[in-house]
């Protein structure tokens, strides 16, 4: 398994991967520094180890050292056994899941790769929300989503939070950007995807009646900024606008909850 390596020292330079995780211009997963991707907890970094992104060291307690360690077999990375209050003093806050792993970031895949054998599509438009984002992915993982494409304006999806509000499904469910805004939603009507875009509107099918239309044929959800929503340009380029039936003068619900009953119907219809 992974080198075990005691550290007590929270100067060490060798837990420099987990320092400052709360600062603004110093986090390890910004991008424009690091650019490391941080897994928090004993399940996320689970979820870590068994993705495309490979870890470059643990910290933790000896507690959840020993509720990781099966996983820990064949890992290259060491594992800095540290306290709680060592870890504490590095992270900048008391981290009560008592472990961290870092890895470098993977290279991007394309919007053709993360399409290949992709039969449910997630495509998400100015969604720059870091929770909504993590909860978006969280709800991809359990209702069937095969993979999510970002267009313009969405937030960083391997940033700390949203890799933690996903459970770690950040890191296992394929993803691309779209490089050409929204013309590389051609590339899914290619791919025989239906593109069905979420808008509070009235005048939209219900997604019921859109899903039923659809079939079984291959389909990319459409979904927008909290508030603002798609955009009328992206909504254009859609086979059809979809509503989720609304009661009592509410007319929307939060992105993460209006994608999951829209991955819920998709995957209740193909069951």
């Amino acid at each position: 398994m992974s080198d075990v390596i005691d550290v007590a020292d929270p100067a060490d330079p060798r837990l420099d991967d987990f320092r400052d995780l709360n600062s603004v211009d110093r986090r390890p997963d910004l991008p424009t520094g690091k650019g490391l991707v941080i897994a928090e907890g004993v399940l996320v970094a689970q979820r870590m180890l068994a993705s495309r992104f490979v870890p470059r060291a643990l910290m933790g307690t000896d507690r959840r050292l020993e509720e990781l360690r099966a996983n820990l077999s064949g890992v290259p990375a060491p594992y800095y056994r540290v306290s709680a209050d060592v870890m504490a003093e590095v992270v900048g806050f008391h981290l009560n899941r008592g472990v961290l792993a870092s890895a470098s970031r993977a290279p991007e895949l394309s919007v053709a790769e993360v399409l290949d054998h992709a039969r449910t599509v997630a495509v998400l438009e100015g969604v720059n929300d870091h929770e909504n984002l993590g909860s978006i992915f969280r709800n991809a993982a359990g209702l069937g989503v095969d993979a999510v494409v970002f267009g313009t304006g969405c937030a960083d999806p391997l940033y700390r939070r949203a890799v933690r509000v996903s459970m770690g499904h950040a890191l296992l469910v394929p993803y691309a950007w779209a490089r050409t805004w929204p013309a590389d939603l051609e590339l899914l009507r290619d791919r025989g995807f239906r593109l069905l875009a979420m808008t509070p509107a009235p005048t939209s099918r219900t997604l019921a009646e859109a899903m039923g239309d659809v079939g079984d044929a291959p389909v990319a959800i459409l979904v927008g900024a909290e508030g603002p929503g798609l955009t009328e340009h992206t909504m254009r380029a859609a086979d059809a606008r979809v509503r989720i039936p609304m009661a009592r003068g509410t007319d929307s619900l939060n992105v993460a909850t209006a994608a999951a009953l829209a991955f819920y119907e998709r995957a209740r219809f193909l069951a």
